[in-house]
């Protein structure tokens, strides 16, 4: 029941503006009687929270509280953030910190620009590995088996006309991030939207976070991105540094 009861937060975390019972029910795979026990139960705890009004269910501020402990027990609060606010003030653009989780890169961090448009990636986001310069960043120096294993089975999901779903061509493209160092997303995984990333590597040589710069098309060509590599590159290597690394 644990492990339903985790599943049913999971599929929450995916409903920024709520589900009801049912529609977490079907999603879930589970009876419908399971499902609101299980709600009512996270509910109680703090975990869940409901809106009468609307019969919505969100995640509640426990939550919150959890993820803000992690998020300190790794430093990607009070270490890393300013850091990134540092390269959010030189680039005057989003800087974006990722891990891998499973076959998707976690936001775990995200300084805005002072510009009116915004990334939307914020803390919490789940991605693609394989449309995102931070995901591919993240495959690129993964370590050696884990990076061929992920060449071979990563799901290449078509998010955008831009986007790679050929095997091969997505090897060429990892093998070409690994020469030199870093990575560009050219509205592959949001139209209207440009990244790039540099690693955050451990003692070994393998990334375990992944920085990034972002802004829109209409603000940055692939050429302008390019000229704030330094800078990233800087601030990753300070990140290694003052990071736990897993």
């Amino acid at each position: 029941m644990v492990g339903k009861a985790l599943g049913l937060l999971v599929l929450l975390g995916d409903e920024p503006r709520g589900a009801s019972a049912a529609d977490i029910s079907r999603r879930a795979g589970l009876p419908f009687s399971t499902t609101y026990r299980l709600l009512g139960s996270l509910t109680r705890d703090g975990f869940v929270d409901y809106e009468p009004d609307g019969r919505r269910y969100h995640l509640g501020l426990r939550v919150f509280q959890l993820g803000q402990r992690v998020s300190n027990h790794h430093g990607f609060a009070g270490t890393a953030l300013p850091i990134l606010r540092r390269v959010t003030g030189r680039t005057a653009e989003a800087t974006i910190l990722s891990v891998r989780d499973g076959i998707h890169h976690l936001t775990v961090n995200k300084v805005d620009g002072p510009q009116t448009f915004r990334v939307t990636s914020d803390p919490g986001h789940l991605g693609s590995l394989s449309a995102t310069a931070v995901g591919k960043v993240l495959v690129a120096f993964a370590e050696d088996a884990e990076r061929e294993h992920l060449l071979a089975e990563l799901p290449l999901e078509r998010l955008t006309d831009r986007t790679i779903v050929d095997r091969d061509a997505f090897r060429a493209e990892i093998e070409a991030v690994r020469r030199r160092g870093y990575a560009v997303m050219d509205e592959e995984n949001e139209t209207g939207m440009r990244a790039l990333a540099v690693p955050v590597l451990n003692a070994q040589g393998y990334a375990f976070a992944s920085l990034a710069t972002a802004a829109p098309v209409f603000r940055l060509t692939v050429e302008g991105l390019e000229a704030h590599l330094q800078v990233l590159l800087e601030a990753a290597a300070e990140l290694a540094d003052r990071l736990p690394q897993r």
